[in-house]
């Protein structure tokens, strides 16, 4: 990357999200972790980042289900650490169940955590990254916002929706300097996919192991996950200089799955 910027990345105290931050801490980007984590568990994740990597580097705690606190978080990163020009909305959540079982509670917190959150944090990152005359909003859909699975009515409807909002962005920025991209990823082994696992190995009485190995099969041809660490790499190369003419577009990182 041509020079130093500063991003945050939601949901970035592991998995997907860390691995980002990794990624582009590596590149000598200023980070700025989120996540539910109490503050001293994320400063000393910040302080870690900052010796390994040399960067500057922040915690901030906030429940983003609600706009209130997503305000304030803005505004404690710009008064901590200055404007935000990389904006990755990781943070997700899920839930699975027949559309007719789904609670409504559930299907409200996966669309305010999954959705309405990036919508909020991009309208506030916004105007600093015009007076820049340059940013990167990158938004961790999903395969899931391309394809459905059966019992996840709330999560596709959520990823779906990031990747209509992330193009009415690219249209609305793209003669500013500003691109906005989605990224799908298929199978990747973080702790959102426990559950669905251990449900899995359950029904079939199978290994756990086993399970992660027959769900994989189920969907994609290729026979691993993705790595997140691939993942931070697609976003640093979105970041890069090379990718500026790269907006409004949903790219998938799933093995193959919507291949099909």
């Amino acid at each position: 990357m041509s020079r130093i910027k500063r991003a945050l990345i939601t949901g970035s105290t592991s998995g997907i999200g860390l691995a980002i931050a990794h990624q582009l801490a590596v590149a000598g980007t200023d980070v700025v972790l989120h996540g539910l984590d109490s503050q001293e568990e994320g400063d000393k994740l910040a302080a870690a980042f900052h010796h390994q990597h040399g960067v500057e580097a922040i915690y901030v705690q906030a429940d983003i289900s609600h706009p209130d606190n997503i305000d304030a978080m803005m505004v404690q990163i710009k008064a901590q650490a200055g404007p935000v020009t990389i904006l990755v909305n990781n943070a997700g959540i899920q839930h699975t169940a027949p559309v007719q079982d789904f609670p409504p509670q559930k299907w409200d917190q996966i669309l305010a955590v999954n959705l309405s959150a990036a919508f909020h944090t991009t309208r506030l990152a916004i105007p600093a990254m015009q007076a820049q005359g340059w940013g990167r909003i990158i938004n961790i859909s999903s395969v899931h916002g391309l394809v459905a699975s059966v019992h996840k009515a709330a999560y596709c409807a959520a990823k779906h929706g990031l990747i209509g909002m992330t193009k009415v962005t690219a249209l609305e920025l793209a003669a500013k300097g500003i691109t906005a991209n989605c990224i799908c990823p298929g199978w990747t082994d973080t702790p959102l996919l426990v559950e669905q696992f251990k449900a899995y190995a359950q029904d079939n009485n199978t290994s756990y192991e086993e399970a992660k190995q027959g769900l994989i099969k189920a969907k994609a041809p290729y026979p691993d996950f993705v790595s997140p660490a691939d993942i931070g790499q697609l976003v640093l190369f979105l970041c890069s200089d090379a990718a500026k003419a790269i907006t409004g577009t949903s790219m998938p990182i799933d093995g193959g799955w919507t291949a099909h």
